[in-house]
């Protein structure tokens, strides 16, 4: 598992709206049997609107995604199967967004 790997979301009841799972956990936390992701919400389902900073918009696969900072959560890595992409690219816009949620800056 790498640092900003996506996943397909596993759950049948959110995956219309959160179709995809950011991993965001450090690759050096291996021995951990969770991991700390963010979903990626369809923009179309929050009203096409980004929180600036906080909630940046990404494109995946063809699709307008926003990157749900304040739903962040763990995993059970078992969950996770095989990701479907990378985020790698939007790293500075992922760490400012954490920042702003813990920080406020």
């Amino acid at each position: 598992m790498a640092q900003f790997d996506v996943y397909a979301n596993p759950s049948s009841q959110s995956k219309a709206h959160y179709p995809y799972l950011v991993d965001i956990q450090s690759a050096v936390l291996t021995e951990l049997t969770t991991r700390i992701i963010i979903p990626l919400g369809r923009l179309s389902a929050f009203g096409n609107g980004a929180m600036k900073g906080l909630t940046p918009q990404v494109s995946f696969k063809g699709e307008e995604l926003l990157l749900l900072t304040p739903q962040l959560a763990s995993i059970p890595v078992k969950h996770l199967k095989d990701p479907v992409g990378t985020l790698a690219h939007f790293r500075d816009q992922i760490v400012s967004a954490l920042d702003l949620a813990i920080t406020g800056i």
